[in-house]
């Protein structure tokens, strides 16, 4: 009997998980939570792959909230299931969903983990790497920070995660680290989703180079969406000022990361795109003063 292709139901997600196991990755987990049931208010398109009335694979596209020109889309099939084709025609017919959707976007975007199943597919069906991504995790010491005692100079201060202008500061900096993939934030988005209550964010700091009153301008920045300081590493997003000259984006970071690993370990996510904190990131990796907390992530797309 050949493979039927039907919309998503309710418990289909109860058989495949049998079928399917523990995910593969974080990444796979993640998507696993995109099933559901089709809907157009947000949009979204789920299709299952049935064999003899068993679910065996399934595959979803939707909206990307701050990233209009294309699609996320996500695919898992059985491993039994795997080199039959029912991966290619779950992408093809996600694809004329995709074409269909209000938005007629119909480029793809996927996140893989290197060398596993998920990033083979994406390879095999043509998708390109677009960015990688990793989870660094920055040891206490590793960096010796500024004294900031001159009074003139680099000033560092806590910011109301509510503030217009680190809102602003962070609006840019995702802005313009996400070239490679457009993105459209306003600054009520940039609030909700990195630094209202509900996101998380449990505080914020800023450093100027120099004081506010002279007309000093946040240079960086850092965002906790850690509660409570324990010995594990604190979860930071550390931003930047990208219209600086390319030294003082560095400086600029590399005096924040001391800061913040002075005394406790802190956890930041490191795209390539970021390139001030790339450049500061990758030293420590060498000497052993900062390490790869999490498999590394790549966003792969349709050309």
């Amino acid at each position: 009997m050949a493979v039927e292709y039907r919309p998503w139901q309710d418990g289909d997600e109860l058989d495949l998980i049998q079928l399917w196991g523990g995910p593969e990755s974080a990444t796979a987990e993640q998507f696993r939570g995109s099933f559901q049931p089709s809907s157009n208010s947000p949009w979204n398109r789920c299709i299952t792959a049935v064999d003899q009335g068993v679910p065996v694979a399934a595959g979803c596209v939707y909206g990307a909230a701050l990233h209009p020109d294309r699609l996320w889309c996500y695919i898992e099939v059985a491993a039994d299931h795997r080199r039959t084709g029912i991966g290619s025609t779950l992408f093809t017919m996600l694809q004329h969903e995709a074409a269909a959707s209000p938005s007629q976007v119909t480029a793809l975007r996927s996140k893989v983990t290197p060398g596993s199943s998920g990033a083979l597919f994406a390879s095999a069906l043509g998708l390109t790497v677009l960015q990688r991504s990793r989870l660094v995790d920055v040891l206490p010491g590793a960096l010796t920070p500024s004294a900031f005692e001159d009074a003139a100079g680099p000033q560092l201060e806590e910011a109301a995660t509510g503030s217009v202008e680190l809102t602003r500061a962070l609006a840019s900096f995702y802005e313009s680290v996400h070239a490679w993939d457009r993105a459209d934030i306003s600054l009520g988005r940039a609030q909700q989703l990195f630094l209202s209550d509900t996101s998380g964010a449990g505080g914020a700091v800023v450093l100027r180079e120099r004081p506010k009153s002279d007309g000093g301008t946040i240079a960086a920045f850092a965002v906790s969406y850690t509660q409570t300081r324990t010995d594990e590493p604190a979860d930071v997003l550390l931003g930047y000022d990208t219209t600086l000259p390319e030294q003082e984006q560095q400086a600029a970071v590399a005096t924040l990361v001391a800061m913040l690993a002075h005394q406790y370990p802190v956890r930041l996510e490191v795209d390539d795109s970021m390139a001030a904190l790339v450049a500061v990131v990758e030293p420590l990796l060498a000497s052993g003063t900062a390490r790869e907390a999490a498999e590394q992530t790549l966003v792969v797309a349709t050309a």
